[in-house]
């Protein structure tokens, strides 16, 4: 549930087509629904604008489809992170209509009436073509959440006039998402290129000394560009939800907020 349906809920007690008794059912199981291995957070939509996201790594097939059964009921968009080939054709096996993105390993199941679309686009830069996961985590997640995006892959620092061609284009985002392995140096020259937010997400991509992304994530955190914010090694979707927040932000900037 979030703040317009609850609205709408609230609308139809006080217009008589709803009962009291009817409403309370409907609200029984907020804020959270306990399922025994899980416990499902129906508020999260209410306070935070976009409902509880499901990472699915380390939980089994069965599990999953019963969080997503659960979710459905509740009308909400949903989004299963880090999802299996098996546990997508099993939740599919119950919601035909569920989607795969096999890149980002990521599992959407649309509510009929899903976020806004925001104002702008999040720009999805990546360094080269083994990014490009984590990369397409980030793209579907913020896409999920209502933004629209545009992609930039294999721009990497080893090839700077890939990214420079591309540098009239970056500067029309609203935030940027850059994607690194290796030494992360291309979060810093985008930086210093764009006027607006850069996500940073350094990934696991490297030989050894690259310490399964400890490197570029050092580097970024080390970067002398201003305006950047990192978040963890391969947390394609941490990236993507907060540049879409950034974008959420920035289209109802003036608005004010329903009391």
């Amino acid at each position: 549930m979030n703040t317009e349906s609850l609205r709408e809920l609230l609308k139809a007690v006080q217009d008589g087509a709803v009962s009291p008794d009817e409403a309370a059912e409907r609200l029984r199981h907020m804020p959270f629904e306990d399922l025994g291995f899980a416990k499902l957070d129906h508020h999260r939509a209410l306070r935070c604008g976009f409902p509880e996201v499901i990472f699915c790594q380390g939980k089994t097939v069965e599990q999953v489809v019963a969080i997503v059964g659960r979710m459905a009921k509740h009308g909400c968009t949903i989004l299963a992170t880090r999802a299996a080939p098996e546990m997508y054709e099993a939740v599919r096996a119950v919601h035909p209509e569920a989607v795969y993105h096999a890149s980002a390993r990521a599992i959407v199941l649309a509510a009929a009436e899903g976020p806004k679309p925001t104002k702008g686009f999040v720009a999805i830069v990546s360094a080269g073509t083994s990014d490009q996961p984590v990369a397409e985590e980030a793209r579907v997640t913020a896409e999920v959440m209502g933004c629209r995006t545009e992609v930039f892959y294999d721009v990497g620092v080893a090839g700077i006039h890939r990214l420079l061609a591309q540098s009239r284009a970056l500067a029309q985002a609203t935030v940027v998402v850059v994607v690194a392995g290796m030494e992360g140096a291309l979060a810093s020259v985008v930086g210093g290129l764009v006027d607006v937010p850069v996500v940073a997400v350094p990934t696991s991509v490297g030989y050894g000394a690259s310490f399964h992304g400890l490197a570029p994530l050092l580097t970024m955190l080390n970067s002398c560009a201003a305006g950047i914010g990192v978040v963890n090694i391969d947390n394609g979707f941490g990236a993507g939800y907060l540049a879409a927040m950034i974008v959420r932000a920035a289209s109802s900037a003036g608005a004010p907020k329903p009391v």
